[in-house]
């Protein structure tokens, strides 16, 4: 039945349509829509970012050039980019955060086996967030420094599998450490964060919802010892503390006990000071699993990289939360594919394959059967540039 259907119709049949026609009768997306549907949007934008697409006079071309092939595909809508353009103008973006959510949820329940670098049972997470520049003159309404436009991208991901588990897109004004206000906390997972994220009430408020943080100190921070406890010296464990605040603000912000690790990088020839409201595990592992908040700066860097989320189709705020949000949805979908399909490829490889092969009708399974390249390095750091940007 695959090989009357090509690979594109193919990915879109992992969409649970039934959930994606409740997201858009809430926002009332299709409401006197008689040509060009919201799932016609999606399917456009999803073809832009598999694809790797760069404008929306480059759709419009590449589709019309594929137009004896699209019924087939299940692209259904008009090919026209001034459609396109309206639809993601006016349509809400929160239709496509929705279902991210939903593809979320999904890809979570498949990866939360997921090895991830760390000897754990629980669930961790690691937030941070990222700026992504606009043009001032295009996008007004994205006002940073000045002359220079922006918006932030706050993620929380599931280190398990990367799976963004939150994200919001504010101003990129909008300090780091208000996002832990929005989150709901899950008893017993783990939360990894910068310093930046470093503030004792909020950081009380996880506790208080038995959770567990690992974050890194800050030099001003003062600390009273209350214990010590023993360590291995042939690891890269210094100390290992209990310790209480002694600033009267943070001690009023956070009146319980901390634990204070200090932790030698021999690679990078630097001191870390962790702290955690964790007693249990061991230090190592502390640190163990602050280095796999790594995995989340690696995230932004692929999402920037391989998806289309920097150079926007659309000037509006609108236009720009609908990109991001299919973005993520389409990478999301993806790894659920991956998953589901049991490919052993990474996001990367099979993002590759799909661009070149979304208009053939053949099974998926059938487009990595004689694919024998490995893999070593998704970037492309030894290549020499052209121009230096």
């Amino acid at each position: 039945m695959n090989s009357e259907k090509t690979i594109f119709s193919q990915i879109m049949d992992f969409i649970p349509l039934h959930e994606f026609r409740k997201c858009v009768k809430q926002y009332q997306g299709d409401y006197k829509v008689q040509k060009f549907s919201c799932l016609d949007q999606f399917l456009f934008m999803s073809f832009a970012q598999l694809t790797f697409r760069e404008s929306l006079r480059d759709i419009e071309t590449c589709l019309r050039s594929m137009q004896s092939k699209l019924y087939h595909a299940g692209i259904r809508g008009k090919v026209s980019r001034s459609t396109l353009a309206d639809a993601n103008e006016n349509r809400s973006w929160r239709i496509y955060a929705d279902f991210a959510q939903i593809l979320i949820h999904i890809a979570q329940e498949l990866y939360a086996k997921e090895p991830f670098g760390a000897e754990l049972k629980q669930t961790a997470y690691a937030l941070d967030a990222t700026t992504i520049k606009l043009c001032l003159a295009l996008f007004p309404w994205s006002h940073f420094r000045l002359k220079q436009g922006a918006i932030k991208l706050h993620t929380l991901i599931n280190l398990r599998g990367n799976i963004p588990s939150f994200i919001r897109v504010t101003a990129a004004k909008v300090q780091e450490v208000t996002i832990l206000d929005e989150l709901v906390f899950e008893p017993g997972s783990f939360y990894i964060l910068d310093r930046g994220y470093l503030d004792f009430s909020r950081l009380y408020a996880l506790h208080q919802a038995s959770s567990f943080f690992i974050i890194r100190s800050k030099m001003k921070i003062r600390y009273r010892r209350l214990y010590s406890h023993p360590i291995n010296n042939t690891t890269a464990v210094k100390s290992d503390h209990t310790v209480m605040l002694v600033i009267p603000k943070a001690a009023k912000d956070y009146p319980e006990k901390l634990r204070r690790i200090r932790f030698y990088d021999s690679e990078n020839n630097r001191y870390f000071v962790f702290i955690t409201n964790n007693f249990i595990l061991p230090a190592e592992t502390i640190a163990q699993l602050y280095k796999c908040r790594w995995q989340i700066e690696l995230f932004f860097k692929w999402i920037k990289q391989h998806l289309r989320i920097r150079a926007f189709y659309g000037t509006s705020e609108n236009a720009v939360n609908t990109q991001i949000w299919i973005a993520i949805a389409v990478y999301v979908l993806v790894a659920i594919i991956k998953k589901r399909l049991k490919l052993k490829y990474s996001l990367y490889t099979i993002l590759q394959v799909f661009s070149i092969t979304l208009f053939e009708k053949m099974p998926i399974l059938q487009a990595f059967s004689d694919y024998t390249y490995k893999l070593q390095n998704t970037d492309v750091d030894n290549q020499l540039m052209l121009f230096k940007l």
